[in-house]
C-alpha cells in the first residue's frame, strides 16, 4: 500500500530563517531551505542486511574535492574505477583515482577476519574507508556504499546532491558462499547486452553466481564447434516461434568476462537427458530411432530424451562438456537432469553414472537438479533443489539423505524463489504451476532449516531461477525479478538473526527510488510500503 507523507505545518520561525538566507544572497526562489536537505540513509537500511551495524558520528560528504584512494594494485584500481564510473556522472565531480593522500573514499586490502567476500565500511567526517582481505569483498563493500548514497547517484547526468554517507561502521560477510540467480536464455533468447544488464542488477545485491540455462527443448544457445548444427539449427527458434539466437564462443566469453568484473561466476547448464529436443532435432544420430524430430516452440515438458544406450550420446556429451569447460573459468558445470519423464529410471541412472565423470575429466564440479539424488551423485556433486512445500516427504527424504552422505545443496524452492511465478492471479506475466508467489512468501523462509533432515552444513546457498516462457524483454525481466530478487539475495547473504519481514519490507521499499533511477520497472506489491511517487 502506498503511503503519503504528511505535511508539517509551517511556523513563523521558518519565515525568519528564509529572510536570513535571502539576506545572505544565497536564497533562490523555489529552492528548498538547506535545513530540509535529506538526511543520509541509515547504515542499516541496505539490502542485503549487513551482519553488524554500529551507527555513530558525523556523516561524510562527497564534494568536488573528494578523491578515491586505492592500493597500488591493478585489481583494487579497477574496483576504484568502477566506483568512480558510478559516482562521476551523477555528482559531476572529478573524483580522481589516486594511490596516495588522505581522506576521501579509500579502498584498501588488509589482513583480517573478512573471509573471501566480507568487508568493513567505516564512515566519519574525514572520509569513508572500505577494507577487505580480498577484492571481492571490496567490490561488495562498494555496493553497500552505493546504497548508502541517495538514489540519484545512479543517474547518468549531474544531480544536485548532497552526497552524504552516514557515520559509523558496518562489518559484513555472507552467510552462504553460493548466492545465485539463473537466467533461462533457452525458452526466449536474450542478447549479450541484456545478460550484462542483468549481471549489473545482480551485482548490486551481492549475488555471486550467474547460472545460464543454455539448452532446452526450445533452443540451443551456445556454439559448439564439433557439433555446429546445435547452434545454427537448434538455436534458430524459441517459444512462440521467434527467431531465437545463440552465443558465439566470443560472445559467451564476453559474458563470462563481464560477470567476473562484477565478481560473479558463470555456471553454464546443458540440460540432459531430458529437455533436449533442440539437440535431438539438430542431429538424427542422437535419437534412438535415428530420426530427428521437428524443432519445438511450445511449453510442455518431459517428452524428450537423449538416447542412453547409444555411444554417440556420450561422444556428444564429451564434446559439448569439453568445449564449454574450455571457455568457462568457473568451478561448476550444470548438467540439468530434471523432468526426464521419457527416460526410464534405469536409463537415467546409467546416463548420470556416465556423464558425471566426463564433467570431472574436464575439471568441473557437477551441479544437477535435485533429481540427481535419485541416481548416484558423484563425490563433491551439488544438487539444486526446486521442490515445493507440498513435495512428497519421500522425495524430500531422498534429497536429505544425499545431503547427509556428502552431496551439497543449493535451495531454489519453486514456490518461494522461482522468479517467473505470478505474484497474484491478476499479474499478467509468469506461470502459476508452483502457486502464486507474492513478495512476503518469496522472502519469508529460512534456507538453513527448510529441508527436513538436510544438515545445515550441506547447504551451499540459494539461487533464484528466472524461467522465460513468458518473458521477452528487459521490462519483463525487471517486472518479475523486482522486488523478489533482492529478497533472495538477502536470504543468501544476511545472518539468519537479521531475518524479519516487517523490517525487511521497509528496507525493500527504500530501494524503489534507486530502481527508478536505474530504469528498473518493478511490481508494486501491496505488501510493501512503497514511498509516494
Amino acid at each position: 500500500m502506498r503511503r503519503n507523507h504528511s505535511t508539517t505545518p509551517r511556523t513563523p520561525g521558518i519565515l525568519g530563517s528564509l529572510l536570513l538566507v535571502a539576506a545572505a544572497g544565497v536564497f533562490t526562489l523555489g529552492a528548498a531551505p538547506a535545513a530540509r536537505a535529506a538526511a543520509p540513509a541509515p547504515l542499516g537500511q541496505v539490502v542485503p542486511a549487513p551482519a553488524s551495524v554500529a551507527p555513530g558520528g558525523a556523516p561524510y560528504r562527497i564534494t568536488r574535492g573528494t578523491g578515491v584512494r586505492v592500493d597500488d594494485s591493478a585489481e583494487v584500481r579497477r574496483i576504484g574505477s568502477y566506483l568512480t564510473g558510478v559516482l562521476r556522472p551523477s555528482t559531476g565531480y572529478p573524483l580522481p583515482l589516486t594511490d596516495h593522500g588522505s581522506g576521501g573514499i579509500r579502498l584498501h586490502l588488509a589482513q583480517g577476519d573478512f573471509g573471501a567476500e566480507g568487508y568493513r565500511l567505516h564512515s566519519d567526517a574525514a572520509g569513508v574507508t572500505v577494507t577487505a582481505s580480498a577484492p571481492a569483498g571490496l567490490f561488495h563493500g562498494v555496493q553497500t556504499l552505493r546504497q548508502l548514497l541517495p538514489a540519484a547517484v545512479e543517474k547518468r547526468t549531474a544531480q544536485p546532491g548532497p552526497w552524504q554517507i552516514a557515520g559509523g561502521t558496518i562489518e559484513d560477510r555472507p552467510r552462504y558462499s553460493y548466492r545465485g540467480a539463473m537466467l533461462d536464455v533457452s525458452r526466449h533468447f536474450f542478447t549479450v547486452a541484456q545478460v550484462k544488464r542483468y549481471i549489473d542488477q545482480l551485482a548490486l545485491y551481492k549475488i555471486n553466481e550467474l547460472h545460464l540455462h543454455l539448452s532446452d527443448d526450445q533452443g540451443w544457445r551456445i556454439a559448439i564447434d564439433s557439433w555446429p548444427r546445435l547452434a545454427d539449427y537448434g538455436g534458430s527458434t524459441e517459444v512462440g516461434g521467434g527467431k531465437g539466437g545463440y552465443y558465439t564462443k566470443a560472445e559467451y566469453r564476453q559474458i563470462v568476462s563481464y560477470a567476473a568484473s562484477r565478481y560473479l561466476e558463470v555456471v553454464p547448464e546443458i540440460d540432459m537427458p531430458g529437455h533436449s529436443n533442440a539437440a535431438l532435432a539438430s542431429y538424427a544420430r542422437l535419437n534412438c530411432n535415428g530420426q530427428a524430430p521437428s524443432l519445438y516452440t511450445g511449453t510442455e515438458v518431459g517428452f524428450s530424451s537423449l538416447c542412453v544406450p547409444k555411444q554417440a550420446t556420450y561422444d556428444f556429451v564429451n564434446d559439448v562438456v569439453r568445449e564449454l569447460a574450455a571457455i568457462t573459468p568457473g568451478r561448476y558445470l550444470h548438467i540439468g537432469g530434471d523432468e526426464a519423464h521419457s527416460t526410464s529410471h534405469t536409463d537415467y541412472v546409467t546416463f548420470m553414472d556416465r556423464v558425471q565423470p566426463i564433467v570431472a575429466k574436464y575439471g568441473k564440479t557437477v551441479i544437477g537438479w535435485h533429481q540427481l539424488t535419485g541416481a548416484h551423485p558423484a563425490k563433491g556433486a551439488i544438487a539444486q533443489y526446486w521442490g515445493l512445500d507440498s513435495t512428497s516427504a519421500a522425495d524430500k527424504a531422498q534429497v536429505a539423505k544425499a545431503a547427509q552422505n556428502g552431496t551439497g545443496l543449493i535451495l531454489s524452492p519453486a514456490d518461494r524463489i522461482y522468479l517467473d511465478m505470478k505474484y497474484t492471479k491478476d499479474t499478467k506475466l509468469g506461470l502459476d504451476w508452483a502457486g502464486l508467489v507474492e513478495v512476503q512468501r518469496s522472502y519469508d523462509w529460512n534456507p538453513g532449516a527448510y529441508l527436513p533432515g538436510a544438515p545445515a552444513a550441506a547447504i551451499r546457498g540459494v539461487e533464484a531461477p528466472l524461467w522465460s516462457e513468458t518473458l521477452k524483454t528487459n521490462a519483463d525481466i525487471d517486472y518479475m525479478a523486482f522486488p523478489r530478487l533482492p529478497g533472495a539475495a538477502e536470504l543468501g547473504w544476511s545472518p539468519a538473526a537479521t531475518h524479519d519481514w516487517d523490517a525487511y519490507k521497509v528496507r525493500l521499499a527504500a530501494q524503489a527510488p534507486r530502481w527508478a533511477a536505474l530504469g528498473i520497472d518493478y511490481y508494486r506489491s501491496p505488501q510493501v510500503p512503497w514511498p509516494a511517487s
